[in-house]
């Protein structure tokens, strides 16, 4: 069994796991994080991959949330404009929903309450003659317009875990935790090769912050996080624009419909308790008939299964506050020292894509406090791999590759650059045409991109590079799938 030593042990490899790590180690801490799957493999995956402040939290008086979430939204379009970019979103107004006035002040509000931003303005829209209004019922004729951001959710969490390992933090995957216990300096972590030794432990497990408590000898079970299950529905393109709508639901929640990955619409999301176990949670039938049935009120055209394409599910680990219905819930995050005394355990409970930094940075203060940092931080705020993109100006980079590489389709450039950033020269290289990539896989797929992620994204199944790095799983037949894998096989041995 190999032996392992650090400061802090983060356990959980999602958004807020691999946040802290890197936030750490850039402190000058010693870190291991320690993810039992791929980095990015559960909920950070599968979430509705938006950056925003949350609309409607603001009819349950979350102003607070809604203003930090609006300032992180700013911050983090700088650190990472390949991934984040700006979207527009529509929203229709029907009688019987939400009256017109509330609408407006919500919306200005929303454009006012984290400070001064770039983003465009709210406005109103006429859905006769707007492009928008093409796909819905004829008698929605008026809705608004506002700005929020879409980002690559997995992206950006191996982002920041790439952001952690420069920094000096270890990454492991594929390394679940199945044993704690007490030292004379603090924890003793086991995994089925690894046995870790690290003064304060961080969890970060998400849905499983519970089960990882658990894992401390002698330690009663506890119930700290209530587990709501948010399904999502993958179509083939269902609107001509690139804008996304934001539906009000009859049951007073909401729906959203997205632009994704050129040729389809990502819809979603429910809001359910999960009961069972979190690591392959499955949308179930009463929530597809939810979908279609909300999509009903809006869509020229109903939704049916026969369009739909892919489906799935993420658990949201909400911090058990008590309240019994789900729209009440805090979706705030909650840090929490298990014993005040010896402040080296700390519990993170809750949190969102938006918030992930800010968390990340608080937990540092916490840590700060108990043991302060060996060295200044580098700055929370500094650019992600691949992010360093001139005037954080998306377009005019792309144009740039484009130019750089005109012996290139334009959708492979296209993707790799929103997926890579500055970094898709060092995978590009010098080659002038494609086939100077080596082995094609399909869809742009090619063996230098498959080595890079390999060496610097800890890639080791097809699974990891189709459904988190690349997206592309929703493009690759059966036998294409085969094939990278039967590759990746061969790469490992």
């Amino acid at each position: 069994m190999q032996l392992s030593q650090c400061d802090i042990l983060i356990i959980g490899g999602g958004i807020n796991g691999c946040g802290i790590a890197r936030e750490l180690a850039g402190r000058g801490y010693q870190v291991i994080l320690c993810e039992k799957n791929d980095i990015a493999s559960a909920t950070s995956s599968w979430s509705t991959k938006l950056i925003h402040g949350g609309l409607r939290y603001l009819e349950h008086y979350k102003f607070r949330l809604v203003r930090e979430a609006l300032k992180e939204r700013d911050i983090l379009m700088n650190m990472a404009p390949h991934l984040i970019h700006p979207m527009r979103f529509v929203l229709p107004h029907q009688a019987g929903m939400r009256p017109k006035w509330l609408l407006q002040m919500g919306l200005f509000i929303y454009a006012n309450l984290g400070g001064r931003s770039e983003l465009a303005r709210p406005t109103g829209v006429d859905l006769t003659t707007d492009a928008a209004g093409h796909a819905l019922r004829s008698d929605i004729t008026h809705g608004f317009e506002y700005t929020d951001c879409f980002v690559d959710d997995s992206r950006l969490t191996l982002a920041n875990a790439r952001a952690a390992s420069q920094r000096g933090a270890k990454i492991y995957r594929d390394s679940e935790i199945v044993q704690i216990s007490r030292s004379s300096k603090g924890w003793v972590a086991k995994t089925s090769t690894r046995e870790i030794h690290a003064e304060m432990i961080i969890n970060a497990g998400g849905p499983f912050v519970d089960q990882i408590m658990a894992l401390q000898q002698d330690r009663q079970p506890e119930k700290n996080i209530r587990l709501v299950r948010g399904s999502h529905l993958i179509t083939k393109r269902l609107f001509d624009h690139n804008k996304a709508y934001i539906f009000q639901n009859s049951d007073g929640r909401i729906l959203f419909a997205l632009p994704y990955l050129d040729d389809f619409t990502l819809l979603g999301t429910t809001d359910m308790d999960h009961q069972g176990s979190a690591d392959h949670p499955q949308i179930s039938n009463d929530e597809l008939d939810y979908i279609c049935n909300e999509l009903g009120h809006y869509l020229a055209t109903p939704l049916n299964r026969e369009t739909i394409i892919a489906s799935y599910s993420g658990v949201r680990p909400l911090f058990d506050d008590g309240k019994k219905a789900l729209q009440s819930i805090t979706r705030d995050y909650v840090l929490s020292w298990q014993d005040e005394a010896a402040k080296n355990w700390l519990n993170v409970f809750g949190g969102k894509l938006t918030t992930y930094r800010q968390l990340a940075v608080k937990v540092a203060r916490l840590v700060n406090q108990k043991w302060p940092a060996p060295k200044v931080g580098l700055a929370s705020s500094a650019h992600l791999p691949g992010g360093d993109i001139p005037c954080a100006n998306f377009q005019h980079f792309l144009d740039r590759v484009k130019r750089d590489f005109p012996a290139f389709p334009e959708q492979m450039i296209t993707r790799m650059a929103r997926a890579y950033g500055s970094e898709i020269y060092a995978i590009l290289g010098t080659a002038d045409r494609p086939k100077r990539l080596g082995q094609a896989f399909g869809y742009g797929l090619y063996q230098a991109e498959i080595e890079w992620l390999i060496a610097q994204e800890w890639v080791r199944t097809a699974e990891d590079i189709l459904d988190r790095r690349t997206k592309l799983g929703l493009y690759f037949d059966a036998s294409m799938k085969t094939h990278l894998a039967n590759y990746l096989n061969l790469a490992e041995n």
